[in-house]
């Protein structure tokens, strides 16, 4: 018997390394509810305030929150949603108006 085997003791194969997909963490929605107390104004001061909206379009917001019940108002990662979240709520309590603003997952 030979001590040489038949080839099989050098296998080639290619090392390929699988990267898990890095995914993308969830977004969430933030939503302004509508109630029958806090005034317009106010509503289009937050959206210009913590969301950066020109006045305009604060308004159309804050025409939908009205017609509608609600309205999204933006789509952050959960830390920015939460933050401005509180933000809102905070700032609502503060100058005493019922304004509500949660957020969801996408």
């Amino acid at each position: 018997m030979s001590d040489r085997k038949s080839g099989d003791d050098h296998e080639t194969s290619v090392a390929t390394k699988t990267r898990p997909k890095t995914q993308r963490p969830p977004l969430y929605k933030v939503l302004l509810l509508n109630d029958d107390y806090t005034p317009m104004e106010f509503v289009v001061h937050v959206l210009e305030r913590y969301f950066g909206m020109s006045h305009s379009q604060a308004f159309e917001i804050m025409l939908t929150v009205h017609k509608k019940g609600l309205a999204v108002v933006g789509v952050f990662s959960f830390e920015v949603a939460e933050t401005k979240v509180a933000q809102v709520m905070d700032f609502s309590r503060r100058h005493q108006h019922p304004l509500q603003c949660t957020m969801e997952k996408e």
